[in-house]
């Protein structure tokens, strides 16, 4: 136990949470007569190209009702408009996606600034024939006479019809172009002509169980009579997904890349055609040399794992991972490796194990569990890739692989039902997050409240090559600190092509970006240059936000320096592209080794998937810390409900953006991007990079407090936390730090998606009242929110005084069903080595508080 534990508060206060002002934008909307001249010949288009699908599909196919699904474009959004698709038969609401960004035009516009891009929804309805008919009547019925009283239950298509932008056809660009699968399959077809090509069939998600046996049947014969087949079929209701891993033949796969318009892209029960096996964690490094070590021999683990980790087929026999592993590999995917490439699996291993190799640290006192979800890929002759495998849908396999740790398989019990941890190193580059949640990341917020686990997840890794935008002659004589802004303005000229990728959009996993920092020694540098001489995220980590605009990545770690060299070929303007080694610099990790049968070698590599690693393992030293601190504290009290939000709130709790958000401010400022700034740097490091160790212990100058509870909708809770009563009147720098974080249910098909909404605010807090790092605004919008306030002001105070903290509950996307589990990490501080003890003082104030607590419950 350390010297000065963290603390617990006292059973907060139930209160009613506070009501919060609703926002209202000031957008200018189109007359009804002028709606009318807009959208009436764009209505009459609708209704002619169905009528004309219709015949189409009667002709090729007998026996079918034809439906389409219609993306119906609004500016803003009208609430509960799903209830009023319900009341009319034939239509079936499919969901909802944000649209940001619209372009302003003379109809719609903000009123204040009419330059501005506006935000919106599109709202996504199955309809037949007869449905659209009923539709169209409500819009004719309503362009008579715009007095009109509406049937009860139909009175939000007025609303719709007010602020409707242009109403569609969900179309082959949508299903095609939008996933990136024709320059994945073009890929495939310039590699391998004759292939058989598989990939994922995306359904839309129908609410009846008959009504996906028929669509899955419809696509099915459209596969066959193209020449293919349906593989595999997987169904997940609660995340509203629907998926068909299919193949086709080479020349089928040609024909739709030359000519979309087949009948199997228009069919219009699928929602979306992707690319499947994505998941690569990339070629393994061809340059460098693999090192040869003799490690000191440290106690073996026990008790139950805790963490678990989702990747390849580690070397179970390295001397560093040798009776630290539990493997569970229920496919026997360990058969596809040779030991040379059980490269990635290891080396994430190793660092959830023991961190980075370079710095060395006790090992993880639990053994790991892990599970493959990868194998090598592409032919024998060489060292291969890893990756998901093609013939499988990674929805699927992580939702198997999942449920196998907590529910087990078929006849077999769970394997792993303690799992608190889930470390997911990998990420789709196939897929970069725009607006709307991929399925994978719905699983996993799915499953993270289903069996109240926490998922790690890597923010994703860009190593393409960097266009500096300058010429050589300003290149040469450019000085580190103007080559490291230059670097950074360029990267954000990019941020679009680097954007997360899936599934790091997840809301309640935490989401992690790489740092470019790490404790090696390098001999030698060669031909490499280092963009970065300050502390800064690695080039190649990805860029948020996440969902509605959430902060995302959470968090930022040492994911290694990434360096870059020049092209073989030189270019004007100047542009560096990545220098992949095994060598120096980078995060230090077990190995596979050269020769057959090494098992002591390590390696260096770099990236975001290093960072998770290190946070996964700073999660099992955090819990390992948690148990203590109730054992000691708070015996009566069953933590298990309240562990995965209390480590999510301990991992974020030591972030700030500190001299990293200082560089990136210093070479982004513009006179015109002031107010932007916090959202640029956000978008790159989230809330920071924690520094784990103030969540493990305090110091005198520092106090943490842990809080917890369970809130319903409408419900608060307030807890206090008393004032140092040295620093009365003191003008000495202070700091406040409060996390609050939690594991919201989904609701897949709505655009809100969270169902849960939580949130903290300060109810007096004159003693550090200045916010720094993220805007205010951003922080509310996920699952956790991190702020920090600081301030110098004497500010008298007397012994008994407390700071309040409230935590608020509302529902956001649903009902919320159950009271929603959370947890709270609070801390006052000081600048070390001033004369006030602010753990003792809060302590004392606070143990008295516990005690009573304890003698009423006993009582």
């Amino acid at each position: 136990m350390p010297e000065r534990p963290l603390l617990l508060f006292p059973t907060p206060q139930l209160a009613d949470r506070t009501k919060q002002s609703p926002q209202f934008g000031r957008v200018h909307k189109p007359t009804v007569t002028r709606q009318g001249q807009r959208l009436s010949p764009i209505f009459n288009q609708l209704q002619t190209a169905f009528e004309a699908r219709k015949v189409e599909i009667q002709q090729n196919t007998a026996g079918i009702d034809p439906e389409q699904v219609l993306v119906i474009e609004i500016i803003g959004s009208v609430d509960n408009f799903s209830n009023a698709v319900k009341r009319i038969k034939g239509l079936e609401w499919m969901g909802e996606l944000e649209s940001t960004e619209i372009a302003p035009d003379q109809d719609f516009y903000d009123e204040n600034n009419p330059e501005k891009k506006l935000n919106g929804r599109l709202y996504l309805v199955m309809t037949n024939q007869r449905a659209l008919d009923e539709m169209l009547a409500l819009w004719r019925h309503y362009q008579a006479d715009p007095s009109m009283k509406f049937e009860r239950g139909l009175t939000k298509f007025r609303d719709v019809f007010l602020h409707l932008k242009n109403i569609r056809r969900w179309d082959v660009q949508d299903r095609l172009f939008e996933t990136g699968v024709i320059d994945i399959w073009q890929e495939d077809l310039e590699c391998d002509g004759d292939r058989v090509i598989p990939f994922e069939v995306e359904l839309w998600f129908r609410g009846n169980n008959e009504l996906r046996v028929v669509s899955a049947s419809q696509v099915a014969n459209l596969v066959q009579q193209a020449g293919g087949r349906i593989l595999s079929q997987s169904v997940i209701e609660s995340i509203a997904y629907h998926g068909l891993l299919a193949e086709l033949p080479a020349h089928a796969i040609r024909d739709i890349a030359e000519n979309p318009n087949t009948e199997l892209v228009k069919c219009e029960n699928v929602m979306f055609f992707r690319p499947v096996g994505q998941m690569v964690v990339g070629d393994p490094p061809a340059e460098g040399d693999v090192e040869i070590g003799q490690f000191e021999e440290m106690p073996l683990p026990t008790g139950n794992p805790i963490v678990a980790l989702f990747d390849g087929v580690p070397m179970v026999n390295h001397s560093l991972l040798a009776g630290r592993l539990i493997v569970d590999d229920p496919d026997n995917w360990e058969a596809d490796y040779t030991a040379s490439e059980r490269i990635h699996g290891s080396s994430m291993a190793s660092l959830i194990v023991h961190g980075d190799l370079n710095q060395p640290q006790p090992p993880l006192s639990r053994p790991v569990y892990v599970r493959p979800i990868m194998k090598p890929l592409g032919g024998y002759s060489t060292l291969r890739p890893e990756g998901i495998p093609e013939n499988c849908l990674v929805v699927d396999l992580i939702h198997r692989a999942v449920k196998r740790l907590f529910e087990g398989d078929q006849e077999e019990a769970p394997v792993a039902p303690q799992i608190k941890v889930i470390n997911l190193s990998v990420g789709d580059p196939a897929r970069q997050f725009t607006h709307s949640m991929s399925p994978l990341a719905r699983l996993l917020d799915w499953l993270s409240v289903k069996y109240g686990v926490l998922f790690v997840v890597s923010a994703g890794n860009h190593p393409t090559s960097i266009s500096l935008g300058v010429p050589r002659e300003e290149f040469d004589s450019f000085q580190a600190d103007e080559f490291e802004a230059a670097t950074i303005r360029a990267l954000y000229r990019d941020a679009r092509h680097r954007r997360l990728l899936s599934p790091a959009e997840t809301i309640n996993g935490i989401s992690v970006g790489a740092v470019h920092q790490d404790e090696a020694q390098v001999a030698y540098q060669g031909n490499r240059i280092d963009p970065f001489s300050s502390l800064l995220p690695s080039p190649i980590s990805a860029f948020g936000s996440g969902y509605r605009r959430a902060i995302k990545p959470d968090v930022i770690f040492c994911g290694g320096r990434q360096w870059y060299r020049h092209p073989f070929q030189s270019t004007n303007p100047v542009t560096i592209e990545p220098a992949i080694f095994l060598s120096p610099p980078g995060n230090k990790v077990a190995s596979p080794g050269s020769l057959v049968g090494e098992l002591n070698a390590t390696s260096y590599t770099c990236g975001t998937s290093n960072a998770t690693a290190l946070i996964s393992r700073a999660a099992g030293i955090c819990y390992d810390s948690l148990q203590q601190i109730f054992n000691e504290q708070a015996d009566e009290v069953d933590p298990s409900n309240y562990e995965v939000p209390l480590l999510k709130a301990m991992l974020v709790h030591g972030c700030s953006w500190g001299d990293i958000g200082s560089s990136i401010s210093e070479a982004l400022r513009t006179p015109e991007n002031g107010r932007q700034l916090r959202g640029l740097i956000s978008r790159w490091i989230g809330y920071g990079m924690p520094i784990v160790d103030r969540v493990l212990d305090c110091t005198e100058q520092r106090a943490t407090v842990l809080g917890f509870g369970q809130l319903s909708d409408g419900e608060a809770h307030v807890f206090s936390l008393p004032l140092p009563p040295s620093l009365g009147s003191r003008p000495e720098w202070r700091r406040l730090t409060v996390t609050l974080a939690w594991l919201s249910p989904i609701s897949a098909s709505t655009q809100k998606y969270r169902t849960a909404n939580l949130w903290f605010e300060m109810l007096n807090n004159s003693l550090a009242p200045t916010r720094s790092d993220a805007d205010s605004r951003t922080v509310r919008k996920g699952t956790v929110q991190h702020e920090v306030f600081e301030g110098q002001q004497a500010e008298p105070f007397i012994d008994g005084d407390v700071i309040e903290i409230k935590v608020n509950c509302r529902k956001d996307a649903g009902k919320i069903q159950s009271p929603i589990a959370y947890g709270l990490a609070v801390s006052l501080e000081v600048a070390e080595g001033v004369d006030i003890a602010v753990y003792n003082e809060v302590r004392t104030r606070i143990s008295p508080a516990i005690q009573i607590q304890q003698v009423a419950n006993q009582g």
